[in-house]
C-alpha cells in the first residue's frame, strides 16, 4: 500500500479509472500474536500504531466485534483540548495534544486537526478565580491559557447573549488557544491505515467472549472466530470495559452511561472557536459542514444503550438558547449517543491489571477521544515494558485503595455525577 501523496493524486485524476486500494486489509485471524488488542475504537488503533512505531511490535491483532469506527471514537463532539489541572492529567492531555499537533504528518492522513481556540465562558466572579487559578495551573506547566475579562469576550465572541436580560451573565472567560478539534472519523481511519501498513491484523467482526487464563495468567481469547492466543492481551473497549473485563475476572469500579451529542442544520460560519460555558456542562463547536454541534452531561442512568432521553435533549437545548439565543430559531438534524465508562474520580485506567499479561485501558469519563494519541502512546509503552509510562503512572486500578484520586471534576467520588 503506498502511501498518500501529491503524486498520487494527480496520477488518480489524470485517470480516473485507476481505483485507490483498500485503506487497510481484512485478514483471517491468525493462530496466535504477540499482542492481541480487544476493541478497534480510537485507543485500540492509536495503542497498535504506536506499538509499531515506537516499540517494532507488529505481530498485532486489532479485535473489533462491529466495523471501525462504529463505537465512540464516531460518537463524540470532536474536541481536543489540555486544559487541566491535577498533575497527572495536566502532563498527560498536554502530551496528547502536542501529539494531535503533527498527528496527520505522522499518519500520512488528513486528520483535519483545526486548532481554532476553546473559550470556557464565566458566568460569575468566583467562577473567574476559579479560571485564574486553573490557567495558572496551566501557565507554570507550559501550557498557553488567556484569562479574557467580559470585554474582551464581547470582542471574540460577539453573538453569545450579553444583555441584561441574559439568564446567566457573561463575567469572563478562559482561552487555551491551540484547542480545537479533529475529525473522528478520519483520525480512526488514519491510524487504522498506518498499523495496517505497519503489518499490524485489523480483524472486524470479530467479538472477545471470553479470555483463556491459566496460571493466573492471560494466553489468549476467544472470539466468535475461534481461540486466538496471545503472549499479552490488552482491553480498549470504551463503554464497554467493565463488561468486558468481568470476562477476565476483574470487578472494576466503573459505571456505564451515555453520552448524547447533537448537529443542527448548516449555517453560514458564525462559531470559529469551541465554546464551553460554567453554568451547565455544555460546549459548542461549528462543522466544516456547517452544522453546530454540541453537547452537555451524560444521562443520569445506567445503560448500554445508544438511545438518549427526551429530558436531556431539553436541557442541551435549553444551554444552547442561553448561551446563544440565535439558535432557538435552528433546527435541529440529528443526535446520537456514545457509552461512557465513568469512574469515581473522572480520571481513566491505563495499567496493568491483577491478571498477568492482562492490561486495561478505559474509565474515560468525558475525555476518551482527546486522549487518543497520548492513550495510545502510554499504553502501548506499558504493553511493550510491562510497566507504566510516566505520564500514566497515575492512571492506576488501586489509586483508590491508596487515596490518590486524582479528581480533576473536584466533586468528590460520585461516579454519577463525574
Amino acid at each position: 500500500m503506498s502511501k498518500y501523496s501529491a503524486f498520487s493524486l494527480a496520477r488518480h485524476a489524470l485517470d480516473p479509472d485507476l481505483p485507490w486500494p483498500r485503506a487497510w486489509r481484512s485478514p483471517e485471524p491468525k493462530a496466535s500474536y504477540d499482542v492481541v488488542i480487544v476493541g478497534g475504537g480510537g485507543h485500540g488503533l492509536a495503542t497498535a500504531h504506536y506499538l509499531a512505531k515506537n516499540h517494532g511490535i507488529t505481530n498485532v491483532a486489532i479485535l473489533e466485534r462491529s466495523y471501525i469506527g462504529s463505537g465512540n471514537v464516531g460518537r463524540n463532539t470532536t474536541i481536543i483540548r489540555s486544559n487541566y489541572q491535577m498533575g497527572a492529567n495536566t502532563g498527560f492531555f498536554e502530551h496528547s495534544l502536542k501529539l494531535w499537533e503533527g498527528l496527520s504528518h505522522d499518519l500520512n492522513f488528513n486528520c483535519m486537526v483545526s486548532q481554532r481556540g476553546q473559550v470556557v465562558v464565566a458566568v460569575s466572579p468566583v467562577q473567574m478565580d476559579v479560571f485564574a487559578r486553573r490557567g495558572n495551573i496551566m501557565r507554570l506547566n507550559g501550557i498557553d491559557a488567556e484569562l479574557l475579562d467580559r470585554g474582551e469576550v464581547m470582542k471574540l465572541l460577539p453573538y453569545l447573549d450579553y444583555s441584561k436580560d441574559a439568564r446567566w451573565p457573561v463575567c469572563g472567560a478562559i482561552h487555551q488557544p491551540r484547542a480545537g478539534t479533529a475529525r473522528h472519523d478520519a483520525v480512526a481511519w488514519g491510524y487504522a491505515r498506518s498499523a495496517d501498513m505497519a503489518g499490524v491484523d485489523i480483524i472486524e467482526n470479530c467479538e472477545v467472549t471470553g479470555f483463556a487464563i491459566e496460571n493466573g495468567k492471560v494466553t489468549g481469547v476467544e472470539t466468535s472466530r475461534g481461540r486466538i492466543n496471545a503472549g499479552k492481551v490488552a482491553i480498549a473497549v470504551a463503554g464497554h470495559t467493565s463488561h468486558v473485563a468481568k470476562m477476565a475476572g476483574l470487578r472494576l469500579p466503573v459505571e456505564s452511561h451515555i453520552l448524547q451529542a447533537f448537529v443542527t442544520e448548516p449555517l453560514k460560519p458564525i462559531v470559529h472557536h469551541v465554546v464551553s460555558w460554567g453554568a451547565e456542562l455544555f460546549y459548542l463547536s461549528q462543522s466544516d459542514k456547517g452544522g453546530l454541534v454540541f453537547g452537555g452531561h451524560i444521562d443520569g442512568f445506567n445503560t448500554y444503550t445508544q438511545r438518549g432521553q427526551f429530558a436531556k435533549i431539553r436541557d442541551v437545548a435549553e444551554c444552547a438558547v442561553s448561551l446563544m439565543p440565535f439558535t432557538s430559531r435552528v433546527r435541529l438534524l440529528r443526535h446520537w449517543g456514545g457509552i461512557q465508562d465513568m469512574t469515581p474520580d473522572g480520571s481513566p485506567f491505563i495499567c496493568k491489571t491483577p491478571v498477568k499479561n492482562l492490561y486495561l485501558n478505559g474509565g474515560w469519563c468525558y475525555q476518551g477521544f482527546k486522549a487518543t494519541p497520548a492513550s495510545g502512546w502510554t499504553y502501548a509503552h506499558t504493553i511493550a515494558n510491562d510497566e507504566p509510562h510516566a505520564l500514566n503512572r497515575d492512571f492506576s486500578l488501586d489509586r483508590f485503595e491508596k487515596g490518590n484520586e486524582l479528581d480533576e471534576f473536584g466533586i468528590g467520588n460520585w461516579t454519577y455525577k463525574q
